[in-house]
């Protein structure tokens, strides 16, 4: 199983990127997926998942520090997760992660893709 993330880059504070998390299996597969990021010096935190269950559609949610701001999405078809980012600003800086959860019989295996750096400033 391969993640792998793409659409970083640079941009200005205020403006907008779409991150996309290309599977090599299904996300239809995974329970849960989701996107994190690291600052430098930082901890990886988690920022926005979504629910799979083999499901179509799915629960989202947010970290406080994106809500409102950032859309996690998954088009199914395309075996591709997104991370949309409205009204980026500096502190949004950091390499971005993409994540799928499957579950097991006992815990949860993790996959993970490469991180994408996502850098805002004017």
């Amino acid at each position: 199983v391969q993640l792998q993330a793409s659409g970083g880059g640079l941009v200005q504070p205020g403006g907008s990127l779409r991150l996309s998390c290309s599977s090599s299996v299904t996300t239809l597969w995974f329970n849960n997926m989701g996107w994190y990021r690291q600052a430098p010096g930082q901890q990886r935190d988690l920022i926005a998942t979504i629910t799979g269950n083999g499901r179509r559609g799915g629960t989202t949610s947010y970290a406080d520090s994106v809500k409102g701001r950032f859309t996690i999405s998954r088009d199914d078809a395309a075996n591709t997760l997104y991370l949309q980012m409205n009204s980026l600003q500096p502190e949004d800086t950091a390499v971005y992660f993409c994540n799928g959860q499957r579950s097991l019989t006992v815990g949860a295996q993790d996959y993970w893709g490469r991180g994408t750096q996502v850098t805002v400033s004017s």
